[in-house]
């Protein structure tokens, strides 16, 4: 069975967490050279700016700090005025949802931008064995309108900042009691050894690409050695095929990279990817074999989901391995996950077996992506923020101030165990 938890008013595992304010600048998201010059800002000697930058970034990335009251080896007059300046603090998370195979999806709020109002997001935790992979989300909604994807439904609010980005992984991680000496969460299946977070995919709602600078400044961040430490091998990012930042991914990021293919003829690709009409295979293929640093060691993902008598065919199957032919490469055969309102089906297991057959006898390894978190639309495709399904009247009367929080988060707690909301 799965569960709804609405957190809109809980403390986490760890303790209070405060809510992320609307106005305050915080430092996570910061570059060190930004937060060193954020801290000159507010009087920080300049011969004292490293040494601070370099405790406050362990705090928060190491730590897990949420508070500049834990930064017990800085001096408590100096606390106080950071805590005037800045903040550490998280989004809101609204619902927590656990799947019956151990999956958690949770949906955060975050404060209005300028003239904004508050958006929503979702961001999902997979467990398996010996690792935790966390699907984290890049934009509010997608501007891309895959026609298999419930997120591409969703029209695109804003871009996420790497703040918004970098503050996904604190909170899993403030959830699941991943920092040291942090209180272990109890529910819910989490790997047995070894940090709980140890994977990163840029796979939740948008195309990273499309947010490219916020993604990179995120991403340098989550993988610096000095604070969260996630090898960059560990680390893959999403793009449906934007083709002009592709290169600069590896250049500039240099994180593992997944296409969302999904079909080898354009005129079916127009259709699944709408993308594809601009950016067509011929272009995208090469821009993939052009990938810095690719190797056998370092392989392209490409995603395939599987349709049921769309893109699922022998034929289909032999001209995808002709397709990526020289291209050092690893084909995921992702089952589609039915979401409410979708016009496909998902292909049978024994079409997906024979698909999968072809493609491993040309010497591709093709693993079937297990679905996970179904019963709670936390699978490949199935994100969608609640802020999108609310009710106009409703989504007037909360920018307006007239809707109660309470109000809010029982419906949208209501919305995510029906899967769908009211238009």
């Amino acid at each position: 069975m799965a569960v709804t938890l609405d957190l809109s008013r809980r403390p986490s595992p760890a303790g209070p967490v405060p809510r992320m304010p609307a106005e305050t600048p915080s430092l996570v998201g910061m570059t060190r050279e930004e937060m060193g010059a954020a801290l000159v800002g507010i009087g920080i000697p300049e011969r004292q700016v490293r040494m601070r930058v370099g405790q406050i970034w362990h705090w928060i990335y190491v730590r897990g700090a949420t508070s500049f009251d834990a930064m017990t080896n800085v001096a408590k007059e100096l606390r106080a005025i950071l805590a005037d300046a800045f903040t550490l603090a998280r989004p809101e998370i609204v619902t927590e949802q656990i799947s019956r195979d151990g999956t958690r999806k949770w949906l955060l709020r975050f404060p209005p931008r300028g003239a904004g109002r508050p958006v929503e997001i979702e961001t999902v935790y997979i467990p398996e064995e010996g690792r935790g992979t966390l699907c984290v989300s890049s934009q509010v909604g997608c501007t891309l309108t895959c026609s298999f994807c419930h997120t591409g439904t969703q029209t695109l609010v804003r871009n996420l900042t790497a703040e918004e980005i970098l503050a996904q992984i604190l909170v899993a991680r403030d959830r699941l009691g991943d920092y040291p000496n942090a209180l272990q969460a109890t529910d819910g299946r989490i790997p047995s050894e070894g940090r709980l977070v140890s994977n990163i995919v840029m796979m939740g709602m948008g195309e990273p690409l499309y947010n490219f600078d916020a993604v990179k400044q995120a991403l340098l961040i989550a993988t610096d050695g000095d604070g969260l430490s996630l090898s960059k091998r560990r680390v893959t990012l999403s793009t449906s095929g934007v083709v002009p930042y592709i290169g600069r991914t590896g250049a500039e990021i240099g994180t593992m990279l997944a296409i969302s293919l999904h079909a080898v003829r354009d005129d079916l690709r127009d259709i699944l990817v709408p993308l594809n009409k601009k950016y067509p295979l011929k272009d995208l293929l090469a821009a993939c074999r052009a990938y810095p640093g690719l190797s056998n060691a370092r392989r392209i993902t490409f995603e395939y989901v599987m349709l049921d008598e769309i893109n699922d065919s022998l034929a289909d199957a032999r001209e995808l391995v002709r397709l990526l032919k020289g291209i050092p490469a690893k084909i995921n055969l992702i089952p589609f996950n039915p979401w409410p309102g979708s016009n496909y089906g998902c292909s049978s297991w024994d079409r997906i077996e024979a698909f999968a057959e072809v493609v491993n006898a040309a010497g591709y390894a093709s693993p079937i992506r297990t679905p996970r978190g179904r019963d709670i639309l936390a699978a490949c495709g199935q994100l969608k923020s609640e802020s999108e399904r609310m009710r106009k009247r409703d989504r007037d009367a909360l920018d307006a101030g007239a809707l109660p929080l309470e109000a809010e988060s029982d419906w949208a707690m209501r919305a995510m165990v029906a899967g769908h909301g009211e238009d």
